[in-house]
């Protein structure tokens, strides 16, 4: 049996507090009572969790095992009272949403308001992840749908296109590099700013820059849109983006936008799920909002 989780609550104040006495005011229980729960604890698991002395608690061994444990289920216990008080108030439905930064800087917050205004009832969960980390959260159930860069593989998935983007160079005003256009071999000799090397873009560009027998010259690495263009605006470099990414930043920071000219520079998002038949009715609504029912037959071939 499972310990209650008032009693993991004021273990984990105690810890945090170094102090029964503190922990028992934070939980409104008296000294006394919260003395007894934590020897119970003590006594449901054969270990002494806390050290006591005049000066207060300190945490045993044992009792770090069991703090970390007790931090995860009070979490859970949380999410859990949310979501059903979600369903308290009238929600009807619930999606978990995983996408990639590109789609979520760039198509994804339009197009899901839009859902929101129809569905109103529906609890839409988003999280930003890579798109390789997407692909296995549909596999193992723990998302019902994600939107992905091309080049992922779609093994078990049902996958369909979503949108189209462009990369493009961010450089300042006054930088060398003055085409409108270029390709990216042109880059290569100056210092990039880029984004950490997990992401689906930056696959890209270190392909590319093999395949042109040059190795990029990277001088730091970052994990938002917005940090790559302040690094380059401060003259470290410039970056590779989305282009409707980089034309929120831009115009703001003074910057220039340098379109790439290889093939691989347009790139595909692709919706997914796990099983589009076996998706609930209002998940089946959002991937038709997203992509379109006439695209819908037109279903793209796991690979």
């Amino acid at each position: 049996m499972l310990p209650d989780l008032v009693s993991l609550a004021l273990f984990v104040r105690a810890v945090d507090a170094k102090s029964l006495s503190k922990a028992a005011g934070q939980s409104h229980i008296a000294l006394a009572a919260a003395s007894r729960r934590i020897a119970l604890l003590e006594h449901r698991y054969g270990v002494q969790l806390l050290y006591r002395s005049s000066q207060g608690v300190q945490v045993t061994p044992a009792g770090m095992a069991l703090a970390l444990h007790a931090r995860q289920m009070i979490e859970q216990a949380e999410k859990l009272h949310a979501d059903l008080s979600d369903y308290a108030k009238g929600v009807k439905g619930h999606i978990r949403i995983k996408a990639n930064t590109s789609a979520i800087t760039q198509f994804l917050p339009k197009d899901l308001a839009e859902f929101a205004v129809n569905y109103p009832d529906v609890k839409l969960e988003l999280e930003e992840s890579r798109s390789h980390e997407i692909a296995q959260a549909l596999r193992e159930g723990k998302a019902d749908i994600g939107v992905v860069m091309d080049g992922v593989g779609f093994d078990g998935l049902d996958a369909y296109e979503y949108r189209r983007d462009r990369l493009v160079a961010v450089v300042p005003r006054g930088h060398a590099l003055r085409a409108r256009q270029s390709a990216f071999e042109k880059l290569l000799k100056y210092d990039l700013v880029a984004l950490e090397s997990s992401a689906a873009m930056m696959r890209l560009l270190s392909d590319a820059a093999s395949a042109a027998g040059h190795p990029m010259r990277l001088r730091v690495q970052v994990k938002s849109f917005e940090a790559v263009c302040k690094l380059v605006q401060a003259g470290l470099g410039i970056g590779v983006l989305p282009e409707a990414a980089a034309l929120d930043f831009a115009p703001l920071m003074g910057l220039r936008l340098i379109r790439l000219t290889d093939e691989w520079a347009a790139r595909r998002m692709y919706v997914c799920v796990r099983n589009l038949e076996s998706l609930p009715t209002i998940g089946r609504k959002l991937v038709e909002q997203l992509v379109g029912t006439e695209r819908l037959p037109n279903k793209r071939s796991p690979g």
